[in-house]
């Protein structure tokens, strides 16, 4: 926590708001010149005229990385934690909207059984995992099959996939019976 005397000294050294001076002392740790620094780079101070300057070597740029380090703008942080969150809100409402369009269809010798949208099954795995994908499997055993209707997964091979799995079901179901009857 900045003291008084701490923020008065930058306020007459920077010439800038108590505000402004607390502020800039708070993001960089109770450090004077850190904060003269990081008032300079918000634009708030003027950089001396006739001695001071920005050098661009290896070791001014380790020591604007730990000023940055030190002097973090909380209101730059909040902006891009917001971003964040809106662009993940935003994907997660692109594939809800996507799961939607598309479908999970259960069938039984080309009959529909059951239509579910593609959210509603990606829920179903998510908190019903050790539930869901047993009876998937043991469907297969009884001649369910499983197809995906939709613009986005009707262009791509997993119903292709799908059907390698139903085949590879009842080829092991076959082979089960006939080595029951022999």
């Amino acid at each position: 926590m900045a003291t008084m005397e701490q923020v008065e000294k930058l306020r007459d050294k920077a010439n800038v708001t108590y505000d402004e001076a607390r502020a800039a002392l708070e993001a960089c740790g109770d450090d004077l010149l850190d904060a003269v620094i990081y008032l300079e780079r918000q634009g708030k101070v003027k950089a001396p005229q006739n001695g001071g300057y920005y050098n661009t070597t290896s070791q001014a740029a380790e020591g604007n990385e730990q000023i940055k380090e030190n002097c973090s703008d909380d209101s730059q942080q909040d902006a891009s934690f917001s971003r964040l969150l809106k662009r993940v809100f935003t994907w997660c409402g692109r594939m809800i909207a996507k799961g939607n369009q598309n479908s999970f269809e259960v069938r039984q010798h080309e009959r529909v059984i059951i239509t579910i949208p593609v959210t509603i099954l990606a829920l179903f795995l998510l908190f019903a995992f050790w539930v869901v994908v047993p009876l998937l499997i043991v469907g297969l055993f009884f001649n369910f099959n499983y197809v995906f209707k939709g613009p986005d997964l009707e262009k791509t091979g997993v119903n292709d996939v799908m059907g390698s799995a139903s085949n590879a079901a009842e080829n092991l179901r076959k082979e089960v019976i006939e080595g029951r009857n022999k």
